[in-house]
């Protein structure tokens, strides 16, 4: 059975989020669809895990958010990467960055 598992792996959905909104702000579904369109749809973003977790990133300070009403004049909450968001994300990348790395040598070793 050859089925491609398209589900964000525990654990990286915050650092996807930070990484998103570093680019610029935007509202969840924004969010959303920036993730699965730079990641070639590898990875897809369940609506209620991104409710979740943009509201705990709020509460840590890592996000800003406000009420805005957007291009087709609907209100949208908009989020802002903060200052301490944006180290955190540095952490979260250079952990990942180990965690990967630290894979790749465990697949390419050899008996």
């Amino acid at each position: 059975m050859n089925t491609t598992n398209t589900d964000v792996i525990q654990g990286t959905l915050d650092m996807l989020i930070l990484k998103t909104l570093s680019l610029e702000p935007m509202h969840g579904f924004g969010i959303a669809r920036r993730i699965e369109q730079i990641t070639q749809d590898v990875f897809k973003v369940n609506a209620g895990s991104l409710l979740t977790a943009l509201q705990r990133l709020e509460r840590n300070g890592w996000l800003d958010a406000q009420w805005e009403v957007t291009g087709n004049s609907r209100r949208a909450k908009v989020y802002r990467l903060t200052r301490t968001g944006r180290k955190q994300l540095q952490n979260e990348a250079e952990d990942w960055q180990r965690r990967s790395e630290a894979i790749s040598r465990l697949l390419k070793a050899q008996a």
